[in-house]
């Protein structure tokens, strides 16, 4: 049986002999632009790279250097990412965009170090930008690289504690070769990506196969060691689609709210289990100052975050008079179905949006 040391070289050899051969050719890979190598890896957090590609390519055709993205207004950048999620992600990019500008002089640090200074920029990401941009010996641990090392290596510790993330960030740092960090670390991402998979690792084509210990002991799908599952909380709220006219009432979720910046039609959670349709008025005319008679409930959308799940009953309302306070005008807006396609929504919106045309359109067939 080989030890760690024999083993180390030739994990090296196989790994980045198959991804010379089987790297997927993607747009941030055509590049060594530090600003597009950050751009793609915000974007890669916690999304996968099918859902990525179109939006990377428009928001750099959008912002091609950080000084363009540095000078974009928020709502600009957040209507840029609308559907791609964790919008903070966003934000902070345009933070940092505005920092880089102002304290480097619109050149990204060239450091692991100095990048984790940047808003939005943690370990990971820093050491990502470091070693692909800027060739610097740093390690990486993303999902895909921790399923991988402990598959190969055979790791039993729970990977999300501390003592399991110590190790497998230790053990990422012991493989580096020095100076092919950058291709080293896509290679481990890459082969998590695409070949030791979640559910169903591709065992007999996997260039470590014969040195996995996890293989050789058949727990390859047991690996990496699951956390204890929970149960997802559910949040009901009540969605009011406020008609004057022709147009809708949206307004902007504030600062200390999730996805604040954002858009969208007042919701509200319902509880004690009172009718939405009395409470709907009561709350509208309290936050927003407006009367409404909501008319019936249109339909129902589910959507899921990371940590909770919503479900939204969409109810039909009327104004039935009043108008909105000065603190609430900026931060309100009355507009078409179509003039909607301006502002920066989140996904679950979007949702309602559709199910909204496709009722509109169907009435429309029908008479």
């Amino acid at each position: 049986m080989r030890t760690l040391k024999q083993t180390i070289p030739l994990i090296r050899r196989r790994l980045l002999t198959w991804y010379g051969a089987h790297a997927r050719d993607l747009p941030w890979r055509r590049t060594t632009d530090p600003y597009a190598i950050w751009v793609s890896e915000v974007m890669l957090q916690q999304t996968q790279v099918r859902t990525v590609i179109p939006y990377y390519e428009r928001f750099m055709q959008r912002f091609p250097d950080i000084e363009t993205l540095a000078r974009a207004r928020m709502g600009t950048v957040l209507k840029m990412w609308e559907g791609l999620g964790y919008y903070t992600r966003g934000r902070n990019l345009h933070t940092a965009a505005r920092q880089v500008v102002k304290e480097f002089n619109g050149r990204l640090p060239d450091s692991a170090r100095s990048l984790q200074e940047l808003p939005g920029i943690g370990r990971y990401t820093a050491n990502a930008i470091a070693s692909i941009a800027f060739d610097e010996d740093v390690p990486v641990v993303d999902g895909n690289v921790m399923r991988v090392l402990c598959r190969v290596f055979r790791i039993k510790d729970n990977p999300t504690t501390s003592t399991g993330q110590k190790k497998l960030w230790d053990l990422a740092l012991s493989l580096l070769p020095k100076g092919r960090a950058g291709t080293f670390n896509q290679a481990l991402m890459e082969l998590g990506a695409c070949l030791c998979t979640v559910t169903q690792p591709h065992c007999p084509e996997c260039p470590l196969r014969r040195v996995c210990l996890g293989r050789r002991h058949q727990e390859q799908e047991l690996l990496p060691v699951k956390k204890p599952s929970r149960q997802i909380p559910i949040q009901a709220l009540a969605v009011a689609l406020i008609w004057k006219d022709s147009k809708l009432l949206i307004t902007q979720r504030n600062q200390s709210a999730l996805l604040h910046g954002l858009w969208e039609f007042p919701a509200y959670e319902t509880k004690n289990g009172k009718s939405p349709q009395r409470q709907l008025p009561q709350v509208i005319l309290k936050d927003l100052g407006l009367e409404i008679l909501p008319q019936r409930c249109l339909f129902k959308v589910k959507h899921a975050y990371s940590h909770f799940r919503i479900e939204m009953s969409v109810y039909q309302c009327r104004y039935g008079g009043g108008s909105l306070p000065d603190s609430s005008v900026k931060h309100a807006k009355w507009s078409t179905l179509k003039g909607l396609e301006r502002y920066p929504l989140s996904r679950v919106n979007r949702k309602i949006i559709a199910r909204l045309r496709e009722l509109t359109q169907s009435k429309n067939e029908n008479t």
